[in-house]
């Protein structure tokens, strides 16, 4: 019997099986990129008194160069060349992030109110966050599936 590597293990793709509690680790690295993109889009958008399109747009930019990032940061630093990096964090969060995206924005998007709240109003705050959750809830299985295919965040756990 051949023994199992090290990132046979950590993804368990020979077996097709994922656990929880990988997929809500890879779920929660990808929402933390997102969150600081998503956050730091609508202060801004908000700040400048954009309307709500350009500043879901910057919005939704931001969560997806921020949410690379942080996986980019961490193959770059395992030893990885950028050019081999940048393919893996693609592969890795393209997925994730868009579904995250998505869920979360229409959230946002749905919650009377939500887009004209100011920044110190809870409602702002409360949908952001609400939406976060909600996002965290439907994209964890999704990552779930794709960890046990091999595919996703399992291609970045090969190269920590």
């Amino acid at each position: 019997m051949k023994a199992m590597d090290h990132s046979t293990r950590h993804t368990d793709t020979g077996h097709g099986h994922a656990s929880w509690a990988m997929a809500a680790k890879a779920t929660l690295h990808c929402l933390t990129g997102c969150a600081v993109g998503e956050i730091l889009g609508m202060v801004v958008g908000t700040a400048l008194l954009w309307g709500d399109v350009p500043t879901m747009i910057l919005a939704i930019v931001l969560a997806f160069v921020f949410g690379y990032s942080f996986t980019l940061f961490a193959v770059v630093r395992a030893g990885l060349s950028l050019r081999a990096a940048v393919k893996v964090a693609l592969a890795a969060d393209t997925v994730s992030i868009a579904v995250m995206e998505l869920v979360d924005n229409a959230i946002i998007a749905l919650t009377p109110g939500a887009m004209d709240a100011q920044l110190s109003d809870g409602l702002f705050w409360s949908a952001l966050i609400g939406g976060f959750a909600v996002a965290f809830a439907v994209t964890t299985p999704v990552n779930k599936w794709m960890i046990g295919r091999g595919k996703g965040h399992a291609v970045a756990h090969a190269h920590h």
